[in-house]
């Protein structure tokens, strides 16, 4: 038999789930999607209201829809609420498909910026349900089945100016203390702001890192648990800078398309 037709198909590279934060639609993502797709992953963004529901309902929705979807493998990036909803979906859920999960400016221990926005009443509805469980607090511990890594950022520009100073480094927004949690089995502070974060390439790759690898560069932490993505036979970004070590990326959607599914919450990027 020839050599071709013994030769496995590559399996594609696994779905990649944006979730955006608070009062935000997800185009902010859109920069961190281009990259991620330019490196082979096909992405999706959850869209959610994150006022009008709380995280846990959020999560609820999501794995309605990635149970809708059914990929065999899917990562999972969330940007600050966003990484909430996603340790919500990690807690309540455990029938998940494979994969690693990194949290971008996550207040994983409450917001301080939020709880001085929540004690003015005038300004709680601002909030909504996003409190319960969420940013002022209470949000689920893990370990949880899955590596997930935390990336928090050290320029303080931000909404933190306008409402009073945050203690110690932090981003603008959330403070570097507030992203801690001893069950994380990475993380990683950068120079940027809560934003700023989401444009930078050095963040990007260090995204593009721990999905592959269930570490950052350097790693805080080493890996916990031993989820290894298998290797393709070629790479799709071969030699591009964005995508650290490429050579040992699978092969998927080399066209860097993606599909809206349906109205309960996918959104093509």
């Amino acid at each position: 038999m020839p050599d071709a037709e013994r030769t496995a198909p590559a399996r594609p590279n696994p779905l990649v789930v944006l979730v955006h934060g608070l009062w935000m639609t997800g185009l902010e993502l859109v920069p961190l999607a281009r990259t991620l797709r330019r490196c082979g992953h096909p992405t999706c963004l959850f869209h959610y209201p994150s006022v009008r529901r709380s995280p846990a309902e959020n999560a609820d929705r999501l794995h309605e829809t990635l149970r809708a979807r059914a990929p065999e493998r899917v990562h999972l990036v969330g940007h600050s609420l966003g990484g909430i909803v996603l340790v919500h979906l990690l807690s309540r859920h455990g029938d998940l498909p494979p994969g690693r999960a990194v949290l971008l400016g996550t207040p994983l221990a409450g917001s301080r910026i939020a709880r001085r926005l929540h004690r003015r009443a005038a300004l709680r509805w601002l909030l909504g349900r996003s409190v319960r469980q969420g940013l002022l607090g209470g949000v689920p511990a893990g370990p949880f089945d899955r590596e997930v890594g935390l990336i928090a950022g050290t320029r303080g520009w931000g909404l933190g100016r306008l409402l009073g100073a945050l203690p110690g480094p932090h981003d603008g927004t959330v403070a570097l203390d507030e992203t801690r949690a001893d069950w994380l089995d990475a993380w990683r502070a950068l120079p940027y702001s809560h934003f700023g974060m989401l444009l930078a390439a050095e963040v990007h790759r260090e995204v593009l890192r721990f999905l592959h690898t269930g570490r950052f560069t350097p790693a805080e932490k080493p890996p916990r648990r031993g989820y290894t993505m298998p290797r393709a036979a070629r790479p799709t970004s071969q030699g591009d800078p964005a995508c650290p070590d490429s050579s040992s990326f699978d092969t998927a959607n080399p066209s860097g398309t993606s599909r809206t599914v349906s109205r309960a919450g996918w959104m093509s990027l």
